[in-house]
């Protein structure tokens, strides 16, 4: 069925991007029009929440679910295979578990507004993570910032090496779980910032 296949056309790839980048202006405009004015500080702050978590969502995902998670692994595998190829979880996914797994529960615990700040944030990450995650295979890199996320997610793709380096977007929690280092064939670690790729 054409709405769960991991490889994308282009137009269905693009399109990926497009329904979340309207679905942001949708729900800003929203958060902005109808919210209570007297609850935009606590808004904003479940906004940034949102982005952050999602940092932490993309990393925890990429790392155990897709790196160690039958039958994800084996589909992640794939785009390890073939980094050029416009695999990707099919938008009705994607919706569907930010939907479930972030706004109900949100909306459940602490109300509507905050549940869709919350959400708000999470989708600001997910766009800027699937953006960056485009520009990383198929971009030239010219400001420091993107070369240096390609390097960071090229020492991630290098076959037969310990998996390391799991953020696309950042190598915070890379950082912070110990995930930020490659072990060289001597068995010794090394932080891949020294390492030199692309």
């Amino acid at each position: 069925m054409k709405l769960f296949t991991l490889e994308h056309s282009k137009t269905a790839y693009q399109a990926d991007v497009v329904f979340y980048g309207v679905a942001v202006a949708l729900l800003a405009t929203l958060l902005l029009l109808d919210a209570p004015p007297a609850h935009w500080m606590r808004l904003s702050a479940c906004v940034l929440i949102g982005a952050a978590a999602w940092t932490a969502m993309e990393y925890g995902a990429h790392r155990f679910v897709l790196h160690g998670l039958p039958p994800f692994s084996r589909w992640h595998a794939a785009h390890h295979e073939r980094p050029s190829a416009l695999i990707c979880a099919p938008t009705v996914v994607s919706a569907a578990l930010i939907g479930g797994l972030v706004f109900l529960p949100a909306w459940g615990l602490f109300g509507l507004w905050p549940a869709a700040a919350l959400t708000q944030g999470v989708l600001v990450g997910y766009l800027f993570y699937t953006v960056t995650h485009h520009a990383i295979h198929h971009w030239r890199a010219r400001r420091p910032w993107l070369r240096e996320r390609k390097r960071w997610h090229a020492l991630h793709h290098r076959r037969g090496e310990w998996p390391a380096c799991y953020g696309a977007p950042t190598s915070f929690w890379d950082h912070v779980f110990g995930s930020a280092q490659t072990k060289k064939s001597s068995g010794s670690t090394t932080d891949p910032s020294h390492r030199t790729t692309l």
